[in-house]
């Protein structure tokens, strides 16, 4: 029973990883994160640099494991692309060797005074738990509390860690003297170390045990070098089977990647050793030579550095091997259309600020259809409710807010080259539109977020909430519609009557919002259902506000007497006697409150005759 408990336990640490994992890249995609996207992009465009910071984060956090985890969560928020995070993993494998270097200089576990004890993580797992605690429960900026969840995934994630090394600790003696078994047997020597590493997650740990054995009992290059081999190649096993449950395609890529490059290493120790030995430069003496504990650390660590510093150069050839075993996933059209318009955001136009905003506005109409498509599915959700959806939803989600990130820094690297007035107020429009289509797509999701949490509790929409709601849902589609033609067309006249159905739309929410308490008070529908049923009200209404927002930008693009006026505008356009949005207004008004009137029952509830 104590080994079935000890499983549970490291079982139960490796659930813990798996959650913190989860937290913390939902917190990184609720976070802009667009100066740290910019800044980790700088460091990863090239390998080298990549490779350094690969090597200092595993010094600091003392765990390639949790850096490779830590990128691949990266990878999958979409803060480094695949190709990009490869400097990083061959950079953990050399910092865990480092680390092993200034442990045993150091005497970190007994020196509590030096400031590497610190980035333990027995230490930084509960000092990210209390920060990120505190930041999601005392703090009121949604900025704050992304931080939080980041700080508290990360904690959790090294709780994990921590957890599962210490459910297989008792097993150290046992595991201690199969490392040692082999002398004679190269592969099982090298069998033993990726067993063992396997088991114990953590390289570092498996080289400190072959130390204390080597400065207890003594040990041989030849009886350890299989060993430490092993030892390199098991350090990535948990982390790739870790990093590919519910992984993105480019998250697995990442993993493989680190499993290949110990395979790639593995091999050119074992060829150059052959070499040095068939020639001699390794000889009798050297091949037999005592170890003690600082010199199994000196020979990790050679085993780690060479062949990374041989193998950087080629992590072009491991990417294509990586995206040959794990091929894409076949991308929906929206998504190809979406990665083609940014490819257009060529840097090299920034000079031609005409031809540059027309790249920009040819994405933003990519994206207002994305936006489109992701209301829509989110009302699905309401009438014909699908889980699988959701992961639709999100992924639209992420491409709204990277289309946003790039789009924005492109407009913002333009400015110094806009001189003419018309192109300075394009720049400013786009960069309005881009924020309209972007809480449009917020806005969506949060109505789908609404009815999980209505299925969540057990409950559901009334028939008659669903009825009188279809009314206000089809009123959003005609105005989001108009809105998105009006854009693409730069169509005044378009724009015109956008304003004139957001009033109506206006009027409608007040009426279905009054109806729905009307029932509540009377117990005819779920008072909690209900303030579901008035949020979703809520966002679509918010909806309809910026369609309206951005007609009135368009209309500004002709009309400059707008700008800077923008509420007397539409002030004095609801109190005017203008025919054209009296007319539309009335038009919109009928169509959709005769709609309600029609309806199969009174806002009571009761059946009409």
């Amino acid at each position: 029973m104590v080994i079935f408990y000890r499983i549970v336990a490291m079982l139960g640490g490796l659930a813990m990883f798996l959650y913190g994992m989860r937290i913390m890249g939902d917190g990184l995609k609720s976070s802009s994160g667009g100066a740290m996207k910019t800044a980790l992009a700088k460091v990863t465009n090239k390998p080298f640099l990549g490779f350094l910071l690969g090597t200092m984060v595993t010094c600091v956090i003392q765990s390639s494991t949790a850096c490779i985890v830590l990128t691949v969560g990266l990878v999958g928020a979409g803060f480094l692309t695949f190709r990009q995070s490869i400097g990083i993993v061959l950079g953990a494998n050399v910092g865990t060797a480092i680390t092993a270097q200034v442990i045993r200089l150091m005497d970190l576990n007994s020196a509590e005074d030096s400031i590497l004890y610190f980035f333990k993580a027995d230490n930084l797992a509960p000092l990210a738990l209390v920060i990120g605690i505190c930041l999601i429960m005392f703090s009121k900026r949604g900025s704050h509390k992304n931080m939080g969840n980041i700080a508290c995934g990360f904690g959790v994630l090294f709780m994990g860690l921590i957890y599962m090394s210490g459910a297989v600790s008792n097993f150290s003696d046992s595991l201690s003297g199969l490392l040692t078994s082999f002398e004679n047997n190269y592969f099982l020597q090298f069998a033993s170390g990726v067993g063992v590493t396997a088991i114990i997650q953590s390289s570092s740990a498996v080289v400190g045990i072959i130390q204390s054995i080597a400065s207890s009992l003594g040990v041989t290059f030849d009886g350890i070098f299989a060993v430490i081999i092993g030892v390199n190649i098991g350090d990535c096993i948990t982390t790739y089977i870790v990093s590919r449950i519910g992984a993105t395609p480019e998250q697995k890529r990442t993993a493989t990647v680190h499993v290949i490059y110990n395979i790639f290493a593995a091999l050119l120790i074992i060829i150059v050793l052959f070499v040095l030995r068939m020639t001699g430069i390794l000889n009798d003496e050297l091949w037999s030579m005592s170890l003690n504990s600082g010199g199994v650390a000196n020979v990790h660590g050679i085993f780690r550095l060479v062949p990374a510093v041989c193998l950087l150069p080629l992590s072009g050839v491991f990417a294509r091997i990586a995206e040959k075993l794990i091929p894409e996933v076949p991308k929906e059209q929206e998504d190809i259309e979406v990665e083609e318009a940014l490819q257009e955001l060529d840097p090299r136009l920034i000079t031609s600020p005409v031809l540059a905003l027309s790249q920009v506005s040819h994405l933003i109409g990519h994206m207002s259809d994305i936006a489109a498509h992701n209301y829509d599915a989110c009302v699905k959700q309401i009438y014909e409710f699908d889980p699988g959806r959701d992961n639709r939803i999100n992924q639209r989600e992420i491409l709204l807010d990277r289309v946003i990130d790039q789009a924005n820094q492109y407009i913002v690297s333009l400015s110094p080259y806009i001189k003419r007035d018309r192109d300075n107020r394009n720049s400013n429009f786009q960069i309005k539109a881009l924020i309209c289509f972007e809480r449009i797509g917020d806005l969506a999701v949060n109505i789908k977020d609404d009815v999980a949490d209505l299925r969540e509790g057990g409950k559901e929409l009334t028939d008659y909430a669903k009825a009188e709601l279809k009314i206000a849902v089809d009123s959003i589609y005609d105005i989001l519609d108009l809105t998105i033609r009006a854009y693409k067309e730069n169509d005044n006249g378009l724009a015109r009557r956008v304003e004139p159905l957001e009033e109506v739309i206006d009027d409608l929410i007040d009426d279905l919002n009054s109806r729905h308490v009307y029932r509540m008070m009377r117990n005819i529908c779920d008072p909690v259902v209900g303030i579901r049923y008035q949020s979703i009200l809520q966002n679509l209404e918010h909806i309809s506000d910026q369609c309206s927002d951005l007609a009135i930008y368009i209309i500004e693009l002709t009309d400059m007497d707008v700008i800077g006026n923008e509420h007397d505008y539409i002030h004095n356009l609801h109190h005017s006697n203008n025919a054209d949005y009296q007319r539309s207004f009335r038009e919109n008004y009928q169509k959709y409150f005769t709609l309600l009137e029609n309806l199969p029952f009174t806002k009571e509830g009761v059946p009409r005759d």
